[in-house]
């Protein structure tokens, strides 16, 4: 299974459907590029540009995490494999528009036998599943084409998923109103001139108006560029 067929590079603003616009990025993520995700991401960028460890990530996750959990935007599945699940069989699913992130992390947590669903969250999901009692979408919406206030389908559509009491959790680097060091804002500006980042819009303000948006509870704090929030009600 593939994705739309269109070149990384090619700017989002050219594509036509939520799916082509999507994708761009995600397709950054093959097979190749995952085995040095975690390196290249989770240890070096986030340390030397992002100003976010990784380890504060994964606290996010052991304090939010429940027996009943979807993840969205898998990655390589590195948060599902470390963070420490209130049981010990949790129901587990994974969504992600890249079938092989979905491979990759479904071989990670092979243990917890996921359930993997390759949807768009900028569409309207359709799938066969439960609600989930926590829902995590870290590391996404950066890459989802901007600005904010488009990217809030990704919650809108998410939102049907969660059980009553649950909650929606993640994180997402800010491309305004946070002091980016020269290396990160060339970094960034290299990600978004091939589509990989969206975010050069995102914002404190903006990305707290569109969990508040759909959620009565929304708790959302930075550390260096990167927004770390959780969602209920």
């Amino acid at each position: 299974m593939t994705g739309p067929s269109l070149s990384a590079g090619q700017p989002a603003d050219e594509r036509t459907t939520p799916a082509e616009q999507a994708w761009a990025g995600t397709a950054v993520y093959t097979p190749a590029s995952l085995k040095i995700y975690d390196f290249l991401v989770l240890w070096l960028s986030n340390r030397s540009l992002w100003g976010c460890p990784t380890r504060e990530l994964l606290a996010l996750y052991d304090d939010n995490v429940s027996g009943n959990h979807l993840d969205v935007g898998v990655a390589t599945g590195f948060f599902l494999d470390r963070c420490r699940f209130p049981v010990a069989k949790p129901r587990l699913g994974l969504l992600d528009l890249n079938p092989t992130c979905l491979e990759a992390a479904a071989r990670r947590v092979a243990r917890y036998a996921p359930q993997s669903y390759c949807a768009n969250v900028l569409e309207p999901i359709a799938i066969d599943a439960p609600p989930f009692q926590s829902i995590s979408i870290t590391y996404l919406l950066h890459c989802l084409p901007g600005p904010m206030a488009r990217k809030a389908a990704a919650f809108r559509h998410l939102k049907p998923y969660l059980a009553p009491g649950g909650v929606l959790f993640g994180a997402t680097i800010l491309g305004r109103g946070v002091p980016h060091n020269a290396l990160g804002r060339k970094v960034m500006a290299l990600y978004e001139s091939k589509g990989i980042f969206g975010n050069a819009e995102d914002d404190e303000a903006g990305l707290r108006a569109a969990l508040s948006d759909q959620f009565s509870e929304v708790a959302l704090r930075l550390r260096g560029r990167v927004a770390i929030f959780t969602a209920r009600g």
